[in-house]
């Protein structure tokens, strides 16, 4: 790792912590040069993941893509870069766990769709406007509208 102050690649690991969802590791460094200390972070590598676009286009799964879509959403809404991460993690997961290599864009964007509707529903109507191509208010309305129906309780 390169200290972001000096540019030297000598440095040590101070602390070390596992996130809460256990894919990511924080680091914290301290460099042998100028004692400037840093953090990084350590994530899992999806290698071989691809997207398969709605127009049946194909192209390298970029988790950072998707986390700037949800962060737009979630632009100036109480929702913290740590929840959007494991919201990003959960919906790779379980896209995974789902399909080989090649996963639908439409099985992506339904994923992210239904765990930002219980984390911020604000955040829910923002990306389902882009998601699904809203075209009017009417569009949005009827989005909002399936947000006050109260949902059916599982049989006991």
């Amino acid at each position: 790792m390169r200290c972001p102050k000096c540019t030297s690649i000598e440095d040590k690991v101070i602390d070390s912590r596992i996130s809460k969802e256990g894919s990511t590791i924080r680091r914290r460094r301290e460099c042998l040069e100028c004692g400037h200390r840093y953090s990084t972070t350590e994530m899992l590598v999806r290698d071989g993941v691809v997207v398969i676009k709605r127009d049946g286009r194909s192209e390298d799964f970029d988790r950072e893509k998707l986390v700037r879509a949800v962060r737009a959403a979630c632009h100036k809404r109480p929702v913290d870069g740590e929840q959007i991460a494991m919201l990003v993690e959960d919906v790779m997961d379980a896209m995974e766990a789902q399909f080989e290599k090649e996963i639908p864009s439409s099985a992506i964007g339904e994923g992210v769709m239904q765990r930002l509707r219980t984390v911020d529903q604000v955040a829910y109507v923002r990306f389902a406007s882009v998601y699904k191509e809203f075209r009017d208010v009417a569009e949005f309305v009827d989005e909002i509208s399936t947000l006050r129906k109260p949902k059916a309780k599982a049989p006991e």
